[in-house]
């Protein structure tokens, strides 16, 4: 039995793939042994990191990977993952060891009976090795606030690339998802919540790597906006149509 999936997304990671598996394969073989999986997602990668998640794959048994094959997004690589994993518990981290594996452990120690997981940098408690810029920090409030206004999830930082979730509750809801851009984590979120699936937020400890430079604040800000109003709408008209289905059956019965 797989106890644990770990998904890694990766797009252009050639210099940091190798060392965050095997950082993440030396630190799961001691506290798993057999009982974890690691599946890497490349998506449209134009470096060498195809060829090297190859070689690791052979090199690992607890590696597994799919290619997309095209330059997808973020959560187009999630959710591939997703659909792969046979872990009882299943998360995903970037693949630029932002995030170690001490705290991507935590997460698994402190799920418990909640049904979903997720690090935090910006709540009390929280250690950032390496802080992000001002403006990202800016920008990071201005969003929180918007997505508890207009979805009404009430975390500190839905936007780390560190969460993990229960296997019955995340294969109940990841095909349902349709932002796949740099909003895709509140889509997943407000599935989770729309599901009445209970996730807690805890703080954790993150370095904010070089990588994450590949985040175009200009593009990402009017894209996570209209994603939340598109979230918004489409759910809430989803939602009664469900409702309105349900009224229908109960009058049948």
């Amino acid at each position: 039995m797989v106890k644990l999936s770990i998904v890694i997304p990766a797009y252009n990671e050639e210099k940091t793939i190798e060392k965050t598996t095997k950082t993440y394969i030396d630190f799961f073989d001691k506290k798993l042994k057999n009982d974890y999986e690691i599946i890497i997602i490349p998506n449209g990668c134009k470096d060498k990191t195809v060829e090297i998640v190859k070689l690791l794959s052979k090199k690992y048994k607890q590696i597994k990977y799919f290619d997309l094959g095209f330059p997808g997004s973020k959560g187009k690589a999630v959710l591939k993952g997703f659909g792969l994993a046979k872990g009882e518990l299943i998360g995903f981290v970037d693949a630029d060891l932002s995030s170690s594996p001490d705290a991507f452990y935590d997460l698994v120690l402190n799920i418990k009976n909640y049904d979903g997981i997720i690090a935090s940098r910006s709540m009390k408690g929280s250690k950032l090795l390496i802080k992000q810029p001002l403006l990202r920090r800016f920008l990071g409030y201005g969003f929180r606030f918007l997505v508890n206004l207009f979805l009404g999830l009430k975390y500190y930082d839905t936007q780390c690339g560190l969460k993990v979730f229960k296997k019955n509750a995340i294969k109940k809801i990841y095909q349902q998802v349709i932002i796949l851009g740099w909003a895709f984590d509140i889509n997943l979120l407000y599935l989770m919540k729309l599901n009445k699936f209970n996730v807690i937020e805890i703080p954790t400890e993150w370095s904010d790597s070089k990588t994450e430079s590949k985040l175009n604040v200009k593009k990402a800000v009017p894209e996570m906006f209209f994603s939340i109003i598109k979230l918004r709408i489409l759910y809430s008209r989803f939602k009664s149509l469900l409702n309105l289905f349900e009224k229908q059956n109960e009058k049948t019965r």
